[in-house]
């Protein structure tokens, strides 16, 4: 695997309701991760560790591998681009061009042509204060501004909030140039299961402040599998990954693995052959992974 572009180390940063950490966790280079979790887990202040809005109480960050505990100098700056979930304040009264002059003078690979065909493929109106804008076309602002100036690293944190489902696509292709064009890594803090499926390569579960491991997206999907097999109940207690198992009908038992390699290796030493299997969709293994059904391989 590629060297990492972005590593929390040990860290611990205290809130006022949680503790985040201690995390470990890296981001390896031209991967999209993607970082999921219920409300409050602490994604947020992941984000915000990774451009310093606030700092750790202990552990340290790395960037692009170094450390910057005195603060990320303005060339390291210029190579992350930070869509946040809620927009700053301070710029609410500039007019939008304003904010996109401003933004290029700090960013020296400014795309002002990207820049403008991301507004109009957005369809946002120009000329107009960024508070006047609607939540859906100051997103779309952020969004186009955060890709023109074509990151080594963009952080986006839920970056569909307010987007039509033709933005929504126009985003989700663009980031995915960003990716393949640009060689960026991106990390994504998202609750939308499509958005996973279609653009994660990883995914970062983190849990009442905790991270519960990193997987890549497709070797999760090979591991869950619902399956139906004729009932034997000392069989079902010696199968690995078992999260769920019901009795279908007098002679049929079903369930629910997060072990399929181990599951099918067993039952094909036993000799016995499935009714039937189902894969799980992402949704469904998500769920299990955050109700502790899963750790990584």
């Amino acid at each position: 695997m590629d060297n990492a572009v972005l590593e929390w180390r040990n860290v611990v940063k205290k809130r006022d309701r949680m503790v985040l950490g201690p995390l470990d966790l890296k981001l390896y280079e031209h991967y999209i991760t993607a970082l999921i979790g219920r409300n409050g887990s602490g994604k947020s202040t992941l984000m915000k560790l990774a451009v310093q809005l606030v700092r750790p109480d202990e552990g340290e960050v790395i960037w692009f591998g170094r450390p910057y505990p005195g603060g990320l100098p303005a060339d390291v700056r210029a190579e992350i681009a930070y869509v946040p979930e809620n927009f700053a304040a301070e710029e609410n009264g500039i007019k939008m061009d304003d904010a996109a002059d401003f933004r290029a003078s700090w960013y020296p690979r400014w795309d002002w042509q990207r820049y403008e065909e991301l507004l109009r493929r957005f369809d946002v109106p120009g000329g107009k204060k960024l508070n006047k804008l609607s939540k859906g076309q100051r997103r779309k602002f952020e969004i186009a501004a955060a890709l023109a100036t074509r990151p080594k690293l963009l952080l986006l944190d839920e970056p569909s909030s307010g987007l039509d489902p033709f933005a929504w696509k126009t985003m989700m292709d663009e980031i995915r140039r960003c990716v393949d064009e640009d060689g960026a890594t991106v990390l994504m803090s998202t609750h939308i299961v499509e958005e996973v499926r279609r653009m994660a390569d990883y995914l970062v579960l983190v849990d009442k402040g905790k991270s519960l491991g990193m997987l890549e997206k497709d070797a999760l999907l090979e591991r869950g599998r619902e399956i139906w097999i004729s009932r034997d109940d000392e069989l079902l207690e010696e199968l690995p990954g078992i999260v769920e198992s019901s009795i279908e009908s007098e002679g049929m038992v079903r369930f629910v693995t997060l072990d399929y390699a181990g599951t099918a290796a067993l039952l094909d030493e036993v000799g016995v052959k499935p009714i039937r299997v189902r894969a799980l969709e992402l949704d469904e293994v998500m769920e299990h992974w955050m109700n502790g059904g899963l750790s990584p391989v």
